[in-house]
């Protein structure tokens, strides 16, 4: 039996040092909610990246292992094809920052990325480190044109933890996923990025346990249709806790 979706998890070695690989899991857990089956590739570094699937996952990871994922994906070549399929990508921290035009290596330098999104990080004048709380950003708050049956329209504020020395800019293609309440995200007071299926973002903790609305937008691109809303009591708890610490109510 074929299964409703496919997911891929990337280079979960190289690009999983602050617990990323949990979105993965949450992903299955969700899917699992929403009825849906799925099938996982765990790729790693020499293997060849499946060009066909729905749902791509990069975590978080070191500068020398940010730029050997790089290297391999420019590589391989079938990121891009399965962007460019219309796949739903979501990549944290490192993983966001190769997607764009350039990010620092470890020396400071500019490394080029795959220019899957139209941005472009450079270091910031001290490292963000910490927990990051945003609220969504709709597209009438946004400046420039975008299709609004491709952006994704979130109710709830993003959670999670922030451990990165890259600032982010974004060119005119490329929203954000949300603004700032607290922390450092891309740097100018907006986090992450968003463009066609593919979110981008800073936030740790997991992203996906701590933010399962994107979850099920990334599963409901998978399978191109609207969820509908799933609560957990558990995960409401972990979110109210989490905004009562850092914004204090």
């Amino acid at each position: 039996m074929t299964a409703d979706l496919t997911i891929v998890a990337i280079y979960a070695d190289l690009l999983g040092t602050y617990g990323d690989n949990g979105n993965l899991t949450t992903l299955l857990h969700r899917a699992r909610l929403h009825g849906l089956t799925t099938d996982v590739i765990s790729i790693q570094p020499g293997d060849p990246v499946p060009s066909q699937a729905d749902i791509y996952l990069l975590g978080g990871g070191e500068d020398t292992a940010q730029t050997a994922a790089c290297a391999a994906l420019r590589a391989d070549g079938n990121i891009r094809t399965a962007a460019e399929n219309g796949a739903a990508i979501l990549a944290i921290c490192a993983g966001y920052q190769l997607l764009g035009e350039y990010f620092p290596d470890s020396t400071g330098a500019r490394s080029p990325g795959l220019e899957l999104l139209d941005i472009r990080t450079d270091r910031l004048p001290q490292r963000a480190v910490g927990e990051l709380a945003a609220e969504p950003i709709s597209p009438s708050q946004s400046t420039g044109s975008t299709d609004s049956n491709q952006w994704p329209v979130f109710s709830g504020r993003f959670t999670g933890y922030e451990n990165h020395a890259g600032g982010t800019a974004r060119g005119p293609s490329v929203r954000p996923l949300g603004r700032v309440l607290s922390g450092i995200g891309n740097g100018d007071g907006t986090e992450g990025s968003v463009s066609g299926h593919i979110i981008g973002s800073y936030l740790h903790g997991p992203c996906l346990v701590r933010n399962p609305e994107i979850a099920d937008q990334l599963l409901g691109w998978a399978v191109d249709r609207e969820l509908p809303a799933l609560e957990e009591h558990s995960v409401n708890e972990l979110r109210a806790e989490r905004f009562r610490t850092v914004l204090g109510h």
